[in-house]
């Protein structure tokens, strides 16, 4: 459930930073009211930012193997070891040069 539960705040967020664009361009908001908004929006931009971030880590964690079989292997975001690169790849003769 918790899947659930953060996509609902993904999409949440965008839809408060849809009225947030839309309630700056309508030009009916004060300096004050227009600033406010604007750190709103900069704060959910962030948090958005971060939940793909952390998605797209958890994406890369799924490897093939040698056999060309997936495996999934778990996401650790305080470990920088982990990602894409990690495991068994072929070496790209393009890397080298």
């Amino acid at each position: 459930m918790t899947e659930k539960r953060e996509k609902f705040q993904f999409e949440k967020a965008l839809e408060i930073l849809e009225k947030i664009v839309e309630s700056m361009e309508s030009g009916e908001l004060t300096l004050d009211q227009a600033l406010q908004k604007y750190e709103e929006g900069v704060g959910l931009v962030r948090a958005c930012q971060t939940q793909l971030n952390e998605a797209e880590k958890k994406i890369e964690i799924l490897t093939k193997t040698l056999d060309g079989a997936l495996r999934k292997e778990p996401f650790d975001p305080e470990d920088p070891s982990r990602g894409a690169r990690k495991g068994k790849r072929k070496k790209d003769p393009e890397d080298e040069a």
